[in-house]
């Protein structure tokens, strides 16, 4: 993981003055436990998880929203707030800050989505099938997220259908039983990673 974050922090900035780098994938496919991982090793870099930016009635549909509260003041080196959604509640809460940090993560379905990929420094893809990726997520949310996971399934269908991410991906992303396996992706640019092959200790998936 540490070589990864290093190669990161070399990249050229993205936003403004932060290299924006995004963990997409299928729901289920372990984007928050890698992106958690990757944040540590870049020594506490800041998260976005996707999860606060769309709603019920916007699974999708929160491009507007992203680049007006977050892309646009990273841009501008300033500090973004954002409103994260509660799920429970079905309310978005007070505005909560991201600082533009050297390195940002922003990590979620969609994450590499077409409007924000010109503000990518590096755009990464969890390799998952997506119906084992589907069945771990219902098995982590569980009967009462049943009627969601129907409804979920057909959105993410219909978004990467239309704006598919991993042909875009600059890096590859399996989990095996050693950790992380990432290799260059479909969309690879030059960088000083191409053709490495990193892993490290075992985590959990999300």
């Amino acid at each position: 993981m540490h070589q990864l974050a290093t190669a990161l922090q070399g990249l050229p900035p993205s936003c403004g003055p932060v290299r924006l780098v995004a963990v997409d994938g299928h729901a289920g496919s372990g984007k928050s436990t890698f992106a958690g991982g990757l944040a540590a090793a870049l020594g506490g870099a800041p998260v976005l998880h996707l999860d606060d930016i769309a709603s019920h009635e916007e699974l999708f549909d929160w491009t507007g929203r992203l680049l007006t509260q977050v892309i646009g003041p990273l841009g501008r080196g300033e500090t973004a707030h954002y409103s994260p959604y509660d799920w429970r509640t079905r309310r978005f809460g007070p505005p909560r800050p991201l600082s533009p940090d050297p390195v940002v993560l922003v990590e979620g379905v969609g994450a590499g989505r077409r409007a924000l990929r010109p503000h990518l420094a590096r755009l990464l893809w969890m390799e998952l099938p997506h119906e084992e990726s589907w069945a771990r997520g219902r098995t982590r949310d569980g009967a009462e997220q049943r009627d969601f996971w129907v409804r979920w399934v057909a959105a993410e269908r219909d978004h990467f259908t239309g704006d598919p991410s991993r042909p875009h991906a600059d890096l590859l992303v399996t989990q095996t039983q050693q950790g992380y396996e990432v290799l260059p992706g479909p969309g690879r640019t030059a960088g000083p990673y191409q053709g490495v092959t990193h892993r490290d200790g075992p985590s959990p998936v999300c």
